[in-house]
């Protein structure tokens, strides 16, 4: 019995180099827009702990709406700092109930970090010593967003990115 013999013939041992090249393009590729997507996520997410804290604040706005009184009455704004909201981050305004939200620098510059949630009665800035006559409406308000129709705009500027804000802050 003989055996025959390829000569000429080579098995495929690997990928050839071109494939290996197009493999880790098509990965540098892949990574250089879900590295940027997923910071802003992280982003995004710390930033929800902020207005998480702040659902304190809100409260003690609209009870003391309710019952009249200055509308930062009984909210200790000394407040420690978290990872993502600086110390004393959470402030309320004595005079309109504007909650301002800093966050530290992991989440945005200094500077730039700020969120600001307005209350609003039918459609007007909640007061000071008025008792309100309907529901209170809170707007959240990013760096550059305008002010929502039926209602008024925040006092202070808001500098956080809207990037980083949550949908209903844009």
């Amino acid at each position: 019995m003989r055996l025959k013999r390829c000569v000429g013939k080579q098995n495929q041992a690997g990928f050839t180099l071109i494939e290996l090249m197009i493999v880790v393009a098509i990965v540098g590729i892949l990574a250089a827009i879900a590295v940027p997507a997923y910071q802003d996520y992280v982003a995004r997410s710390r930033v929800t702990e902020g207005l998480t804290l702040a659902a304190t604040a809100k409260t003690a706005v609209a009870e003391n709406a309710t019952t009249g009184m200055a509308l930062d009455q009984g909210y200790a704004s000394n407040t420690s700092a978290t990872r993502n909201v600086l110390a004393g981050g959470i402030t309320i305004s004595q005079a309109t109930g504007e909650i301002q939200i800093a966050y530290a620098s992991n989440v945005a510059p200094d500077g730039e970090n700020t969120l600001v949630l307005k209350p609003t009665v039918n459609g007007e800035q909640l007061a000071m010593n008025t008792r309100p006559t309907g529901p209170i409406r809170w707007d959240c308000y990013a760096s550059g967003v305008a002010a929502r129709a039926n209602s008024v705009a925040p006092a202070s500027t808001p500098t956080l990115d809207a990037k980083y804000a949550p949908s209903e802050c844009r």
